[in-house]
């Protein structure tokens, strides 16, 4: 199959034509030819006004709910709507039934992800059956494809066993995922506790629950010497403890939502439970710190936290329904949005592609002739209303559907197989 790429401005720090426009000739997924200007005829051309071209976005902490809660989202249904996002990689989370804490998990999840123009990855639990009581058979999950390990929506809250686990990862350069929820002094709480929580008489989990884990778990790194990324930083204090631990040389990252990027605890005024997410919407201080943590380095990605839910577990009491947003398949746009101007183009496709294939050992193949092609096709000008009868997921609790968002995502290429959203 030969595809050619017409004009896109090539957004690759790697590649000779950074920021340059080129056409790019494409046989079966390798980089045949690329110049200023091609003579050439393909079976399918890439042409459009604005177009951009980057590696392949990676979406590190992403929830398909197979096997066992297919109602809200299958890995077939997950993986359409990641193609429509962008992504040509996604880490996808154990908290499953069966949980992927085993080697067969592991090995049903490819299965059923093979053949995909979006690569999988699965992360595998860290405690057998997300318990938090006895680790899970970490080494073996890795030797057949575990890229990380974490208990992803209940993280491990036992400091002990979380130091067996960031001890045991070290013999294979691992590295543990943690979300910063202390559930005990989380408890019962709606949202985050402030004046808003107060004055819609919401119970609220102070900022302390994510801080105080967030301390706790860079001692347990600090004393291991391991690997640790912290996904869904919303604190400001939390970004401060992280931007310190990085300048003392511990291995930590850390990667924030688009939703904690661009929405505050004030979302909660409409008592809507498609805002109730985990760790929860903090104050605009927070929202802040979080944008100036991207702006000098502290935060390494942007991932989706993509969680969907049926109608129905969203669609009750707020202290019932079910955490979560299916925002994947318009990441890139909601972030676009609202700090396209304030961190560029070039900074948000770091976010996106670059450092989280570092953190996590994907390999990065820069935009260039006779390299593997694994790309994302996308614009930065227009605009367009998010719409939910078109959307690849089987979920809707989204609240950006029926907003205007800027940007488009035009699709992807990657493993010789072409994805166009139209």
């Amino acid at each position: 199959m030969l595809v050619l790429i017409r004009q896109a401005k090539i957004v690759d720090q790697r590649s000779e034509f950074h920021n340059k426009k080129a056409d790019i000739l494409i046989e079966n997924g390798i980089i045949k030819d690329i110049a200023a200007g091609l003579d050439a005829t393909a079976d399918t051309v890439i042409e459009q006004e604005d177009l951009h071209v980057s590696q392949g976005w990676v979406d590190i902490f992403a929830d398909y709910r197979e096997p066992g809660y297919e109602q809200k989202e299958s890995i077939s249904t997950g993986l359409a709507a990641a193609a429509a996002g962008g992504f040509t990689n996604v880490l996808l989370l154990p908290n499953t039934n069966p949980v992927i804490d085993n080697k067969s998990v592991v090995e049903f999840v490819q299965h059923k992800a093979k053949g995909h123009a979006v690569s999988v990855h699965p992360l595998g639990a860290v405690t057998k059956n997300i318990e938090g009581k006895n680790l899970a058979e970490m080494l073996d999950m890795h030797t057949h494809g575990a890229i990380a390990f974490t208990d992803g929506w209940k993280p491990v809250q036992n400091p002990n066993l979380l130091l067996k686990a960031l001890e045991y990862v070290k013999a294979f350069d691992g590295t543990v995922i943690q979300l910063p929820v202390d559930t005990a002094l989380s408890a019962g709480g709606l949202m985050h506790e402030g004046p808003v929580s107060t004055r819609l008489g919401m119970a609220g989990m102070p900022a302390l629950a994510e801080t105080l884990f967030i301390h706790r778990d860079l001692e347990l790194l600090r004393y291991t010497g391991s690997r640790l990324h912290i996904t869904g930083v919303s604190t400001a204090e939390g970004i401060d403890m992280i931007r310190k631990a990085k300048a003392e040389g511990l291995h930590v990252t850390c990667s924030v939502t688009p939703y904690h990027l661009t929405l505050t605890d004030e979302a909660l005024n409409s008592y809507s439970s498609l805002y109730k997410v985990m760790p929860p919407l903090r104050p605009e201080a927070d929202r802040l710190a979080l944008i100036a943590g991207i702006k000098d380095g502290t935060v390494d990605c942007i991932t989706s936290h993509h969680r969907p839910q049926e109608w129905d577990a969203k669609e009750k009491e707020f202290e019932y329904a079910a955490d979560g947003m299916n925002i994947q398949e318009m990441a890139f746009r909601i972030v676009w949005e609202a700090l396209g101007e304030e961190i560029g183009i070039e900074k948000l496709v770091n976010l996106f592609a670059l450092t989280p294939r570092a953190i996590f050992g994907l390999k990065a193949d820069d935009i260039a002739k006779g390299n593997k092609a694994e790309l994302t096709f996308f614009t930065t000008k227009g605009k367009a209303t998010v719409d939910g009868k078109t959307m690849k997921s089987a979920s809707r609790n989204n609240p950006f559907i029926g907003k205007e968002l800027a940007g488009q995502v035009v699709g992807i290429l990657s493993n010789t197989s072409l994805h166009i959203n139209i």
